[in-house]
């Protein structure tokens, strides 16, 4: 423990007071109330997800994935995003991410992310997604329509993997500063929530406008929006879809954040869009 005292502190030390409130407000966030630490095993590695299971909750219920951004916490994305308290009646899963490498951010791979391809990472959070996902159903009663997942920046990346490599599992996609990869291949199209900065110094703009490119021609949605909400920071553009698959992109003037408003929105677009019924 004194050991890890002095290497925070020393840490804390070199980093200016803008990263030192962040790494204190890191390290320091909780889970709201209501959420349990759930272990699993994957490939003998230990994984852990903050899980929300509705108390009281009665008949079929749906499955919201929350994924972190690179070097963050399930606590901080639990706590701050507030995705909790704005949908009362889903299960919520808030996985922990391990130490992977970031080209944008850690070359080195110090800080806990999610895989960045399909492939990468032997498939690492590929596994766990499934492995949380079979469990939930072993346990509660799970509307197979309404499975989602979203994410913050890295976790939001990893949400649009998850709908090329679970397309037949997945509902809908809500993405915070994130972007589809170059060479993403998109079996079929899938409901989508994206939520952008202007002025992203990490992801930048033009690139999350050429991703809301590539989902409106696979989604076969309009190339006119029309105004959808308003909420917080966020003007939201509806792009409606001849597939059944809108977009919904949702703007705002700053950076690389969890702009104020985005689980509002994400959790409305989640309610709208479930799985066609068979």
């Amino acid at each position: 423990m004194c050991r890890f005292l002095l290497i925070l502190l020393t840490v804390l030390s070199a980093a200016s007071l803008s990263a030192q409130g962040k790494i204190r407000e890191l390290l320091m966030a909780k889970a709201p109330e209501g959420f349990v630490e759930k272990i699993w095993t994957i490939d003998g590695v230990k994984r852990t997800a903050l899980v929300r299971v509705p108390a009281g909750a009665t008949g079929q219920m749906a499955v919201v994935f929350g994924w972190h951004g690179h070097g963050g916490r399930s606590t901080h994305s639990a706590s701050r995003w507030g995705y909790a308290e704005i949908d009362t009646t889903s299960i919520l899963v808030f996985p922990q991410g391990l130490p992977t490498v970031s080209p944008l951010v850690d070359k080195e791979g110090r800080m806990p992310g999610w895989q960045t391809s399909v492939g990468s990472e032997g498939g690492r959070d590929m596994k766990f997604f499934d492995a949380m996902l079979a469990d939930l159903k072993k346990e509660h009663s799970i509307d197979e329509r309404r499975i989602f997942s979203m994410g913050h920046s890295n976790g939001a990346a990893f949400s649009y993997l998850l709908w090329q490599a679970r397309p037949e599992v997945l509902a809908a996609i809500g993405s915070v500063a994130g972007s589809l990869r170059l060479d993403a291949k998109l079996p079929s199209p899938m409901p989508v929530i994206h939520v952008a900065g202007e002025k992203d110094p990490l992801v930048k703009f033009a690139w999350q406008q050429a991703t809301f490119a590539v989902v409106r021609r696979q989604n076969g949605c309009s190339e006119e929006g029309r105004p959808w909400a308003k909420e917080g920071v966020l003007e939201a553009t509806l792009y409606p879809s001849t597939k059944g698959a809108p977009l919904v992109t949702a703007i705002h003037t700053g950076g690389h954040e969890y702009a104020k408003g985005s689980s509002e929105l994400i959790a409305r677009f989640f309610k709208e869009n479930p799985k066609p019924a068979k």
